[in-house]
């Protein structure tokens, strides 16, 4: 009885905890009063930017204004010129995000401009961006006079000197998805379009953005769940909205005359005919908002080159200091000046860099440098966890780790913030982790989990990335999507909100039914059963009869996870079935796909491919027997990423991710700080963030490569939930070499603070538990309990 008091307790202050900070959220099946508007003679669907804007007449200033506001693709909103907001986050359409505004801070007594730029970048948006036509939304909570709403009172323009670029050769031959290049030609850009006192003949009444219809107002703004002919399916933005501070643009590290490098600290001048490069370096990448400031130089070409690291003649990156020999290649914007003052360029969309390549050719006219400044922008996680101990290489790796899952993580979780800005399954498992045990915030995973959710096709399946205006369909991450059902789980008291995607894990599994064969291997599956990279290309291999280990392998997984789900959220007869299938497909693995010669897991039944995937998942879901499993292990740490030893394919930074968790597993944790001596190997070359693959890497920074931050906190100080929830905790910490170390962790209650210094075998510290959190304490094979509070542990 005293546990399950215990349990409410626990479950009431989370879920008060929880509450706070949902401030106020708007109900999805909300009814508007505002319309969607756009331009009455553009084009609705092609690449277009857009100026909106109307006055507001107070009396006085309110204690609140608040407004909600949408568009498509994008918009930014502005009161008496100054930045109100952006957004909408992104979704699809049915599913189509609205942001919530207190304009009150930046409203005056009098008359106040309301503007707003839209944009949609059409055939060039960003894959990530999906979208039907060019329109805006706002609607007040104030009526009457006092109310804005769209479409009353809104006049717009098309802003003809701002928009893509199609996508001309970048220097670099890579997949990119992450959107255009951006062009500002100042001689034709409307410098004036959110002042009060110039409206030009540009300027026309909005209209309705959507045809009239008998039967009803088609144009009336609807919620998701909703009947109506507009396109879009309203629903609150439940994320908060993305940061936006200033941050430096970088330091110049090399100019063509001396003068130059005075700048941003000090204007220069660029003397007519000339044509000179300025090169920045921030020292580590950040994501954000550059704004170039230049008076003067009519007929000037300005390009901005985003680098995330310089490249050589071979288009090498190397050390990512090195200056020497080497240039910026990538994404890049034009800015062409028109000898108008103060004229300033900043893109729609943020950019990604390091390094930022100022290539400046002026015409007739000198140019003014006056001012380079940049505002950071990403999701507004805070650190609240901490890692500390002897070892320096620790210390950098979890400020690199920290700053790549910070980049990679706005309002969607993305791979890499520089080439796709995409929300893929498994790199998102990785980083909701790193989210619930560094920030504590589980918001932008429910985000994630339910955008895959809403992604699923009708065989079952969820799609590989979501949101995503081209599809793609990975069915081994519809398997990793379970895990991050389980996940959630376990690490955040919300037993319901996994409940609601129950279906999801139903239907993923009922499509994989099908192709488990009679011996319990799944034979090839239709689309791109992609599990990692590695020095060939990248794995599942099959043998004649079409079948794979590797892929059976991921399979199992989701069905022990959907095992707990079912038997503790769900159906309980279906756990059962479950397991039955489990069990079977275990015992297929090992009869066909264990090698007892070797003492190695193959890829295939042919026997003849051998890879650090399909062993790392062998030992994770005990294919591999027990009494084999760590020397297994100690046979795959001794394989360098990018290396085929003996013919066995290594892993990525990414798979790693289940190295760990396997070394865990198989009881070897304190081996752990072995396995990340290929992190340790990249400090030389001077990232400050982390590389997507091994060797000449196309991206800087890919989150899936972030995990150790997770890993020295549940595995090194061994802080990991013993009860869905996280009800309960289990401490079992792995120092390997270290001999002391001290951390804190967000728990839903309140922080967890260990610190733990060993002297020969014996380790002794204090763990400090939040609220009424009880749990374990595990080292060396005893078990002691841990109570609410301060406790003093000494084990040998």
């Amino acid at each position: 009885m005293r546990k399950f008091c215990s349990f409410l307790l626990f479950f009431f202050a989370a879920a008060a905890i929880h509450s706070q900070a949902d401030t106020a959220p708007d109900l999805p099946h909300r009814e508007w009063k505002a319309g969607w508007i756009t331009h009455p003679a553009a084009p609705l669907r092609g690449p277009i930017v857009l100026h909106f804007r109307r006055t507001l007449h107070l009396e006085n200033v309110p204690a609140s204004y608040i407004v909600r506001v949408s568009a498509d693709n994008r918009f930014v909103l502005y009161v008496n010129g100054r930045r109100a907001g952006d957004g909408p986050a992104r979704g699809d359409l049915v599913h189509w995000r609205y942001e919530k505004f207190d304009l009150a801070p930046l409203l005056k007594a009098g008359d106040n401009l309301i503007a707003a730029t839209v944009w949609n970048f059409g055939v060039f948006a960003p894959i990530a961006q999906m979208s039907d036509r060019t329109a805006f939304l706002l609607e007040s909570e104030a009526d009457g006079e006092s109310s804005i709403s769209t479409p009353n009172g809104w006049m717009v323009e098309v802003e003809p000197g701002q928009g893509p670029m199609p996508r001309a050769p970048r220097g670099l031959d890579e997949y990119f998805a992450s959107g255009p290049d951006e062009e500002l030609d100042a001689s034709r850009y409307d410098w004036s379009w959110d002042s009060p006192d110039t409206q030009g003949s540009a300027w026309v009444k909005a209209s309705t953005a959507v045809p009239e219809s008998p039967f009803e107002d088609t144009n009336k703004a609807h919620s998701a769940d909703t009947t109506g002919d507009n396109p879009w399916g309203l629903v609150p933005d439940t994320l908060p909205h993305m940061e936006y501070t200033p941050t430096s643009p970088g330091e110049v590290v090399r100019a063509d005359t001396p003068e130059l490098k005075a700048f941003p600290g000090a204007p220069v001048s660029v003397p007519a005919g000339g044509h000179v490069h300025i090169l920045l370096d921030r020292k580590t990448l950040t994501t954000a908002y550059p704004l170039l400031t230049v008076s003067g130089g009519k007929g000037t070409r300005i390009r901005l080159t985003y680098s995330e690291a310089l490249y050589d003649k071979e288009k090498h990156k190397g050390d990512r200091n090195d200056v020497d020999d080497r240039v910026a290649l990538g994404i890049s914007d034009t800015f062409l000046p028109d000898g108008g003052q103060h004229r300033t360029f900043q893109p729609l969309w943020w950019r990604t860099w390091r390094y930022l390549d100022l290539d400046i050719q002026t015409a007739d006219q000198p140019l003014q440098l006056e001012a380079l400044t940049a505002n950071f922008t990403a999701y507004p996680f805070e650190e609240r966890a901490t890692f500390k101990s002897g070892d320096p290489d620790l210390g950098k790796i979890w400020e690199i780790s920290w700053r790549t899952a910070r980049l990679d993580a706005h309002e969607t979780y993305m791979d890499t913030p520089y080439y796709e800005q995409l929300q893929y399954i498994g790199d998102t498992r990785v980083q909701a982790l790193i989210s619930y045990s560094v920030a504590g915030d589980d918001r932008l995973a429910r985000q994630a989990i339910t955008a895959f959710d809403q992604s699923r096709i009708p065989e079952g399946l969820t799609r590989s990335r979501y949101p995503s205006s081209l599809p793609q369909t990975i069915p081994t991450f519809s398997l990793i999507y379970i895990g991050m059902l389980r996940d959630y789980w376990m690490y955040r008291p919300d037993a319901e909100f996994v409940r609601t995607k129950l279906m999801g894990e139903r239907s993923v599994l009922h499509w994989f039914a099908q192709y488990e064969q009679p011996d319990g291997l799944l034979r090839e599956v239709p689309w791109w059963s992609f599990v990692d990279w590695v020095s060939s290309g990248e794995i599942p291999t099959y043998d004649g009869n079409h079948e794979s280990c590797t892929t059976t392998l991921g399979y199992l997984g989701a069905l022990n996870d959907a095992i707990d789900l079912e038997r503790n959220l769900g159906d309980a007869t279906l756990a059962t079935r479950y397991q039955e299938r489990s069990a079977h497909v275990r015992e297929g693995l090992f009869a066909k796909c264990w090698n007892r010669e070797r003492g190695l897991v193959a890829d295939n039944p042919d026997q003849k491919n051998f890879s650090q995937q399909s062993n790392i998942l062998g030992v994770l879901y005990d294919v591999a027997p027990k009494e084999n499993q760590q020397k297994v292990l100690r046979d795959l740490l001794a394989i360098e990423p990018g290396t085929t030893p003996n013919g066995i394919l290594s892993a990525s930074y990414y798979f790693r991710f289940y190295l760990a968790r396997a070394l865990e597993h198989a009881g070897m944790a304190d081996e752990y700080l072995e396995s990340i001596k290929p992190w340790r190997d990249l400090l030389p070359l001077h990232f400050s963030t982390w590389p997507e693959i091994p060797g000449n890497t196309r991206s800087d920074s890919h989150a899936w490569t972030a995990h150790p931050i997770y890993d020295l906190l549940t595995l090194v100080a061994g802080i990991e939930p013993d009860a869905p929830g996280f009800a309960s905790v289990r401490i079992a910490p792995h120092l390997g070499s270290l001999t002391s170390l001290t951390a804190t962790y967000p728990h839903p209650l309140g922080t967890i603070k260990v610190e733990f210094q060993r002297q020969g075998g014996a380790l002794s510290g204090t763990i400090t538990l939040p609220g009424n959190l009880s749990g374990s304490f595990v080292y060396n094979g005893k078990v002691m309990p841990l109570k609410p509070g301060v406790n003093h542990m000494r084990a040998e």
